[in-house]
């Protein structure tokens, strides 16, 4: 994105890379290996259901206004879905501690929250 301004969109996703990376250092420090991964794991359930949405609503950026419904529809249970299924995946992996991974997911999505205050 050379000499334009990065879009909301793109400032809301780059801000949750950057929560997720905070919170995985700070839970890496104090509590360790597990904690750590634990922690990004929570993020990541958060930050690619939300990046396959950006993604899939970009696309119908142009088109036709009923496209665009149905494609924010598809993505939204798309995002849904992709959530489920990495919160199961997720829960397969040995030693998996709950609270950095739901501290990961929460500060992820809380960039949402943070976002709607600073406009």
């Amino acid at each position: 994105m050379t000499g334009r301004k990065l879009s909301t969109v793109s400032k809301i996703l780059s801000y949750q890379i950057l929560i997720i990376l905070i919170i995985t250092a700070g839970f890496a420090f104090a509590g360790g290996w597990q904690q750590c991964l634990s922690s990004a794991l929570g993020g990541m359930a958060a930050f690619v259901p939300n990046l396959y949405f950006a993604l899939r609503i970009h696309r119908s950026s142009g088109k036709p206004a009923r496209k665009i419904v149905n494609s924010f529809y598809a993505g939204e249970s798309g995002k849904l879905l992709l959530t489920a299924a990495l919160f199961i995946l997720i829960f397969k992996i040995p030693n998996i501690e709950i609270l950095p991974l739901l501290a990961g997911y929460i500060t992820a999505l809380s960039v949402f929250w943070f976002a709607l205050l600073m406009r």
